[in-house]
């Protein structure tokens, strides 16, 4: 299954959303990009598009953070997204967002990581959230430029692309990727952890996603495993992930102090979520599988840890740009 544009299919009478997205790490610095390209589209309504740029940098504190709303948007030839000026194609980004201006290239050796274990539900009704990584593990080339500072040169970034869509946000997730493993440096981390509600109730976490370690692909969660255990906070999180094979991580994951950025998300039913995200924060794997020594991984920087929730008393300063 190759990555495409959903929402020209999208019917008339349907709400839906999507996201093209992707995220490059500094492998020196505690400085990150992230750039998402999505699709917002109520019942019944044309869908609109939405450009949003945020940048990371601890030694700045809180992270820049622009968001560009229009009904100029469209699915290029040969490429995924086209949002006003700024597009996503498979091999490069280019656009501008407020005071930001990029022109990012990327390429990946690993192939697609799809977190949903079947291809069926991908094409199914339920779950309503699907999610995959085109690129789960992917090296950056280019500049991004932000109004009174130093252009930001990005050579040989590691970080990852990622696709979603449906016709509704999970009721709460976490979203965890990771590179940058001084103990295991081409190793990657790419897991989403969800509850859902179904008939008025909040269904437990179910994980799926893959570890990649020493060239070979672990896969993590689904509906059927067993162990996974959440612990989280607008800021940290503690996980306990079952895999294939007998695979156990115990993740610990903590974002630097006031390097959270906030955001709102709507559901195309009008609903909205409150969405923390650090894409510069620290983890620590401890990695267990039957007859292996265990090991431990630890990035400083090169985590992203994301939490969707709908309290609004999490702490987070929200950005004062609305969605929808």
């Amino acid at each position: 299954m190759s990555a495409s544009a959903v929402f020209p299919g999208a019917p008339w009478r349907a709400g839906m959303y999507e996201s093209f997205y992707l995220r490059a790490v500094s492998p020196v610095q505690p400085v990150s990009v992230w750039i998402r390209h999505t699709v917002h589209k109520r019942p019944r309504q044309p869908p609109r598009g939405s450009v949003w740029c945020t940048v990371f940098d601890a030694t700045r504190g809180r992270p820049f953070m622009a968001k560009l709303t229009t009904n100029d948007l469209h699915a290029p030839t040969g490429g995924w997204i086209t949002v006003g000026d700024s597009q996503m194609t498979p091999v490069d980004a280019q656009g501008r967002c407020g005071e930001a201006s990029w022109s990012l290239r990327f390429a990946s050796p690993e192939p697609e990581l799809r977190h949903l274990p079947r291809t069926w539900m991908y094409r199914a009704p339920l779950p309503r959230t699907k999610l995959s990584s085109p690129l789960p593990a992917a090296r950056f080339n280019g500049t991004l430029e932000l109004d009174g500072r130093e252009p930001i040169e990005l050579r040989d970034w590691p970080g990852m692309v990622g696709h979603n869509w449906g016709a509704e946000h999970a009721e709460r997730w976490i979203w965890l990727h990771g590179v940058g493993f001084p103990e295991a440096p081409e190793a990657w981390l790419d897991v989403a952890v969800g509850r859902l509600r179904v008939a008025g109730r909040l269904t437990p976490w179910v994980a799926n996603g893959a570890l990649s370690l020493e060239g070979q692909r672990h896969r993590i969660g689904g509906l059927g495993a067993r162990g996974l255990l959440v612990a989280e906070t607008p800021t940290s999180c503690k996980l306990t992930l079952p895999g294939a094979g007998g695979l156990v991580l115990n993740a610990h994951v903590q974002d630097p102090e006031e390097s959270v950025a906030g955001w709102r998300y709507a559901d195309p039913d009008g609903g909205e979520h409150d969405v923390a995200n650090s894409s510069i924060a620290a983890l620590e794997l401890d990695v267990r599988k039957p007859g292996n020594p265990s090991r431990t991984l630890h990035t400083p920087h090169g985590a992203v840890y994301e939490l969707g929730m709908r309290e609004r008393d999490h702490g987070v300063p929200i950005a004062p740009f609305a969605d929808g």
